[in-house]
């Protein structure tokens, strides 16, 4: 038997119609207010021949168990993860340089949602999570991600040291988040490394799974307080390395651009 959960929020609900990815059943909607962000929702589900039922807020407050839902819900099938193997196997024909994130001991789902929601927004090919010690991707996830959850590849692994060494084999190189580490992500080339690992809120990224990475790097800061939360720490690490990358890509482009003028010189043509 298929194991069912309710999505609910506005973002959640059109994103996961948006992406197809998941086993949709049926969408609920408050007759209360129709906006116009749910009748978008509600063209969208007919488009996709998704039954919508007409309900109220109680309702939909009892079976998402959240009165955030804004309300609509979608009853959907679980959420498909990937294959770590899949992942990979994604960035052949071109993909040289895939930008991967690694997420170790984050408990607190808000947090995940948040951290997802900035990895698709700065174009991370892959997010890894570990199957014990992490929050999963309930509805909660999708909520706090704006619906980046539905479009994300997501893969959860066993054992994030055994995933890790299997990266460095295929070629990948591996930065791990570590607050007393010396080098700096504004001063390091973040373009060498293809996976990030970023650890929760706390205790960080685990021992043995620093041991592992091949450098660790750190965001400096001042003031007070200890240290940033992981999604905050998180955002900002994964936009210098998109920053760096970003760099790098127009540079190339600028030289390339160069060698074409400087082919098309006048004197080089007569």
């Amino acid at each position: 038997m298929v194991k069912k959960e309710i999505l609910f929020g506005i973002n959640p609900v059109y994103e996961a119609l948006k992406a197809g990815r998941r086993d949709i059943f049926k969408v609920f909607i408050t007759k209360e207010k129709i906006s116009k962000r749910l009748e978008g929702i509600i063209t969208l589900a007919d488009s996709l021949k998704i039954p919508v039922e007409e309900s109220n807020s109680l309702y939909l407050k009892s079976i998402s168990g959240s009165e955030h839902h804004q309300g609509v819900g979608v009853q959907t099938g679980p959420y498909p993860f990937v294959k770590v193997s899949e992942m990979l196997g994604s960035f052949q024909g071109g993909k040289s340089n895939p930008f991967l994130l690694l997420l170790d001991n984050i408990m607190d789902p808000r947090n995940l949602g948040a951290l997802i929601r900035t990895a698709l927004c700065v174009g991370v090919n892959g997010v890894i999570i570990p199957k014990d010690r992490s929050a999963q991707p309930i509805p909660t996830v999708s909520k706090a991600s704006a619906g980046a959850l539905e479009h994300i590849c997501l893969s959860r692994v066993t054992n994030m040291v055994n995933t890790i060494k299997m990266l460095k084999k295929r070629g990948l190189w591996i930065a791990g988040m570590d607050k007393i580490s010396t080098e700096s992500i504004f001063t390091y080339d973040m373009k060498q490394f293809n996976a990030i690992v970023i650890g929760g809120e706390g205790k960080g990224v685990r021992p043995l799974v620093k041991k592992h990475c091949d450098m660790l790097l750190s965001i400096p800061q001042t003031g007070p307080l200890d240290s940033l939360n992981a999604s905050a720490a998180g955002a900002v690490v994964m936009y210098e390395a998109f920053r760096q990358r970003q760099l790098s890509d127009r540079w190339k482009l600028e030289r390339e651009k160069r060698k074409e003028d400087k082919g098309n010189h006048p004197a080089r043509l007569a």
